[in-house]
């Protein structure tokens, strides 16, 4: 069997996250400011890239204010989990398809759900049962 995470490609994962992240130009997290300038390429992950805020100076990166930063998971494990869990695989299955420990997908579904709940309009709820 093929896992999945080999047929992902680790450079168009982040290509659509800073498309997803940033629609019109890169923006920094900290201030939104429009001054932003490339800052070269992560040393561990090349995919990602790296940025300096000509506003207010700081430095962030692709997965700076997302739910996938400071995750020692790739983020083609992430995009695998996220893929999984659309297809209702239980944390047992998704863990055997992407080569992990169960452990490490139960926090990883547990942030990915957290993270889509969190990103609902408040009134999504009240909408999605026809109380509008």
């Amino acid at each position: 069997m093929i896992p999945l995470t080999t047929l992902l490609d680790d450079v168009k994962c982040y290509e659509v996250l800073r498309g997803l992240h940033w629609p019109e130009a890169v923006t920094c997290p900290h201030c939104q400011s429009l001054q932003v300038s490339k800052q070269g390429r992560d040393s561990t992950q090349p995919a990602r890239r790296k940025y300096r805020c000509g506003g207010c100076g700081r430095h962030f990166d692709d997965l700076t204010g997302t739910i996938f930063a400071a995750r020692h998971q790739s983020l083609v494990a992430w995009i695998g989990c996220l893929y999984l869990m659309g297809l209702n695989l239980s944390n047992l299955q998704i863990a055997h398809e992407l080569g992990l420990n169960e452990d490490d997908v139960q926090r990883m579904t547990e942030q990915l759900r957290a993270g889509i709940v969190a990103s609902q309009p408040a009134d999504a709820d009240v909408v999605g049962r026809g109380r509008v």
